[in-house]
């Protein structure tokens, strides 16, 4: 059985002080940007995912038309949103990132199983399944409406709304939540028969949805993305918005899956500089944290060799 909480390359470590060192170094860094897209694209190319042919194609699209209509005058971007992330100098906030993210989430599936001769359609099913299955568990049966917190460009939003469509025989509405109005275009693009109600663009702190209005709140690998203040800001806010005994859900990176925690450090240090909070994230109690909060009933699975889940309640 694992002790160690987190890995020896996160946190405040001689390791991780170094690491953070080199990132902030910035010639060290360009080079360790440009390699973590490198790595990324030639998984992806090397096992079929048309990383170039979906860029193109993403670009000749609506998407780009729907950026006005889409983004909200009113939303202000915090300034944690406002760094490089993913090797992109703009971070969400371009359309580089929006077109790469598919090809990239596809490869990321890939890499949780790299010793399997898996397809990578093969592999993001599972990825997707193993988060479901858990919800099958431990999640509410009946799931009316349900909130995707950090959507993306749509992969998880969609997959989960099919999941429970197909489960139930009444009409189950998703909404897809995103501070990013460059991947909600392409969510939206993506969405060709508009299985999703409503792709909106707001904070997730601060969402300007109706109290009581969801049976189920997701967040589908976004808390590695935020510092431990706002990641307690969202749970408050998806407490207010689910009703009574609804639940939330989040799977993300498991800091005590082994994988994780012997990463080469090539690997572990290429990933520090495209992930900003990564040191807060795997220092941070999520569950402590949704106690806090006022969830219950909290549930932590393994649910594949990288990543965990963790399911609480809101109580009656």
């Amino acid at each position: 059985m694992n002790n160690k909480s987190k890995p020896d390359w996160a946190g405040e470590s001689l390791l991780s002080n170094f690491v953070n060192l080199l990132i902030q170094t910035k010639p060290i860094y360009g080079v360790m940007k440009q390699q973590a897209r490198q790595v990324l694209i030639k998984t992806a190319e090397k096992n079929g995912i048309p990383w170039r042919k979906n860029y193109e194609a993403l670009q000749a699209s609506p998407a780009k038309q729907l950026l006005d209509t889409i983004t909200n005058p009113h939303v202000i971007y915090p300034d944690y949103y406002k760094v490089p992330f993913h090797a992109y100098s703009e971070g969400n906030l371009c359309w580089d990132a929006a077109f790469e993210t598919e090809s990239a989430t596809y490869s990321m599936a890939l890499r949780v199983w790299p010793q399997e001769n898996i397809t990578w359609e093969a592999a993001h099913a599972r990825l997707r399944g193993t988060f479901h299955d858990a919800l099958a568990t431990y999640a509410p049966q009946q799931v009316r409406d349900i909130l995707d917190i950090g959507c993306s460009v749509g992969v998880s939003t969609l997959a989960l709304h099919r999941y429970y469509q197909n489960r139930e025989r009444y009409p189950v509405r998703t909404v897809g939540l995103d501070l990013s109005p460059y991947m909600l275009a392409v969510a939206k693009t993506r969405d060709v028969n508009s299985e999703i109600s409503e792709w909106l663009h707001a904070r997730a702190e601060n969402t300007g949805l109706p109290d009581n209005s969801f049976d189920l709140v997701t967040l589908q690998f976004v808390i590695h993305e935020l510092p431990s203040y706002a990641t307690q800001e969202i749970f408050v806010e998806a407490k207010r918005l689910l009703r009574p005994g609804g639940y939330i859900a989040l799977v993300d990176n498991n800091p005590r899956s082994p994988v994780i925690q012997n990463l080469p450090p090539v690997l572990f240090t290429l990933m520090k500089s495209t992930e900003p909070w990564s040191d807060q994230y795997y220092s941070f109690d999520i569950e402590a944290t949704l106690q806090k909060v006022g969830f219950q009933e909290l549930v932590t699975v393994p649910s594949d060799p990288r990543h965990r889940t963790i399911i609480a309640r809101k109580p009656h």
